[in-house]
């Protein structure tokens, strides 16, 4: 997660902490709309699995039917 921050906070030019709340809101949207893929995406960012990104694309195929 650290890394994501690190990168929004690079690229948007704004500090960590900014960066930091971005990125969590993000994530909370994402969990709330799409709940299995958040939660995949959640573990993969905090290094604590959650499947790889072949496992979380397959996911939001599935959920898009494509």
């Amino acid at each position: 997660m650290e890394e994501l921050i690190k990168k929004v906070s690079e690229k948007a030019g704004i500090n960590a902490d900014q960066a930091k709340n971005a990125v969590n809101a993000v994530m909370e949207f994402i969990k709330t709309k799409m709940p299995g893929i958040g939660e995949q995406i959640s573990g993969m960012l905090s290094g604590g699995g959650g499947g790889g990104v072949g496992d979380v694309l397959g996911n939001i195929r599935g959920k898009l039917g494509i």
